[in-house]
């Protein structure tokens, strides 16, 4: 019998913002398509949907073309050292049988920030590099989304 084991992807983004810009667009984890790239056709979110509030709270992403929503929990955030945890729960797309995220939010010089970004996650046998794929491509979109987003939010503040 074949065990799971938990596999892991380490990326990282440098954003042309500050730190605390990028930090308020993740800290509202409400809100993701005020982030998200509206211009991505590969994923593109048709509507979100809360539940609960806080930490705990999870906003189920119904994408077009996809058959069921993605859901994530907030599981941790701390402001002070721009820190937040999120997983994904309920149906896990790809082959996930468990998924949880860590980011982090580093002060460059310069107004600028970095965010580190660290997936682990397990997946059903043989699917590993489906999940993995699936995950690069997520982080992609975000890393975008949220470029486009800061450079929005820094240019009016």
């Amino acid at each position: 019998m074949s065990q799971t084991k938990t596999l892991q992807i380490t990326t990282s983004h440098e954003f042309d913002a500050p730190a605390d810009v990028v930090w308020t667009l993740l800290e509202d984890f409400a809100q993701i398509e005020r982030w998200w790239p509206k211009d991505e056709p590969a994923v593109s979110i048709q509507r979100v949907e809360l539940e609960g509030e806080g930490i705990g709270l999870i906003r189920h992403i119904y994408n077009h073309g996809f058959p069921a929503p993605v859901s994530e929990r907030l599981d941790f955030q701390d402001p002070a050292n721009l820190v937040y945890r999120l997983s994904i729960v309920g149906e896990r797309p790809a082959g996930l049988l468990g998924y949880q995220a860590t980011g982090r939010i580093e002060r460059l010089p310069g107004e600028r920030s970095r965010l580190n970004y660290c997936g682990e996650f397990s997946t059903e046998p043989g699917r590993e590099a489906e999940a993995e794929a699936f995950l690069r491509g997520a982080y992609a979109l975000m890393f975008k989304g949220l470029a486009q987003a800061a450079a929005r939010e820094a240019s009016v503040s």
